[in-house]
C-alpha cells in the first residue's frame, strides 16, 4: 500500500505574487509498482495536471486555492494533506 504522501512548494509556503512561476512537488515515502500522480484543486474534481511536478509558469488569481496530489499505484490510492497556494496581487505584494 501507499503511505506517507507528502508535496511541498517553492517559493516555500505556497505565497507566489502575481505573474511569477510555483512549482508544487509531491512524493511517497512507501509504495510499490509503477506510481501515477495527478493534482487537483480543491473543489474541483478534474485533474489539473499529471505527473510528480505542477508548475505554473505565470500565476494568475483564479491560482489561489487549495491543492493536493492523488498518488495510485493501480492497487490502491493516496492523497497529500491540502496545500493552500495564495497568489498575491500588486497592491498585496507591496504591503
Amino acid at each position: 500500500p501507499l503511505s506517507g504522501v507528502s508535496m511541498w512548494a517553492q517559493p516555500p509556503g505556497g505565497q507566489v505574487a502575481l505573474g511569477d512561476r510555483l512549482v508544487l512537488s509531491c512524493a511517497v515515502a512507501a509504495r510499490t509498482g509503477p506510481l501515477s500522480f495527478s493534482w487537483h484543486q480543491v473543489g474541483s474534481w478534474a485533474p489539473v495536471v499529471t505527473g510528480p511536478r505542477l508548475e505554473l509558469h505565470h500565476t494568475g488569481d483564479n491560482d489561489s486555492g487549495h491543492y493536493h496530489c492523488r498518488v495510485s499505484n493501480g492497487d490502491s490510492m493516496a492523497e497529500s494533506v491540502p496545500l493552500n497556494v495564495t497568489v498575491l496581487g500588486e497592491c498585496d505584494a507591496q504591503a
